[in-house]
């Protein structure tokens, strides 16, 4: 067995380790209160680590023991998650190029138009269906009771740094000139709201849950984690890369051996 092999295989066990922290942060965005509620996130983290997982355990095996076919499979479907993985990482860079945070006068927090992100992710948000189950969700991860016991005073709430979710989903907007009763969630209509179906949605009871604010606020944390996700994925393609450069080697060192041994 080339060295080349050595080589692949212990590139295979250090993958097999890279794919473990892949899959831990895929489980904790699923758990996380942020994206809890928006599934089509996480889900492909955790796939895309258990396939590295299952491809490192058959390029150790292929390389160690010498297993020809197992290497040639190893590499054919290795080849297909790099593309699949760049595939992947463009796509999340391209659908969250666009999109971000208004700063609004005088407070502590922004606020988030739905209209800013891509099509793919307004689409997503505007299926009623869909939105129904985010909107579920929203509700009861209760992010907007710690939110009402957390600010009783204007002034306290003015200056607080909401998440995207609180912003958009626990309050009103700003342009609604809404007044501030007896917490962050308790607001009073002064009748000089601005033309906004958001002002029209919120309530006392819903909230803010079925307003274009909150649609966005779920988009502005979408894009937050996919762009960490995707400047992870280019890691491990630049490490995937490697690694099946060094498995093309050793899938081709045999037949040199081989060859050598037939010609002296």
């Amino acid at each position: 067995m080339g060295c080349s092999n050595y080589l692949t295989g212990f590139l295979n066990l250090a993958t097999l380790v890279l794919s473990i922290p892949i899959i831990v942060f895929g489980v904790w965005l699923s758990k996380t209160q942020d994206t809890v509620c928006v599934r089509f996130l996480q889900y492909p983290i955790i796939a895309i680590g258990v396939f590295i997982l299952l491809m490192s355990l058959a390029g150790m095996i292929g390389a160690f023991c010498d297993k020809k076919i197992l290497l040639l499979l190893y590499l054919i479907v290795m080849f297909l998650l790099i593309v699949l993985l760049f595939c992947f990482t463009v796509f999340a860079f391209v659908v969250t190029h666009s999109g971000a945070g208004n700063v609004v006068s005088g407070k502590g927090y922004k606020e988030y138009r739905l209209g800013d992100y891509s099509n793919w992710l307004q689409r997503k948000v505007n299926d009623t269906a869909y939105w129904s189950k985010i909107e579920s969700c929203i509700a009861d991860s209760k992010v907007c009771n710690n939110l009402a016991t957390k600010y009783t005073s204007v002034d306290a709430f003015n200056k607080a740094a909401l998440t995207p979710l609180e912003s958009g989903c626990c309050k009103p907007p700003s342009d609604c000139n809404f007044i501030f009763g007896k917490n962050a969630t308790d607001w009073v209509g002064t009748g000089s709201a601005a033309p906004d179906t958001d002002c029209r949605s919120w309530n006392s009871q819903d909230l803010c849950l079925k307003c274009n604010a909150c649609k966005a606020g779920v988009l502005q944390n979408v894009k937050s984690n996919w762009r960490r996700v995707a400047i992870v994925n280019i890691i491990v393609l630049v490490i995937l890369i490697f690694v099946y450069s060094c498995g093309c080697c050793a899938y081709r060192n045999p037949e040199r051996v081989g060859y050598r041994k037939s010609y002296a």
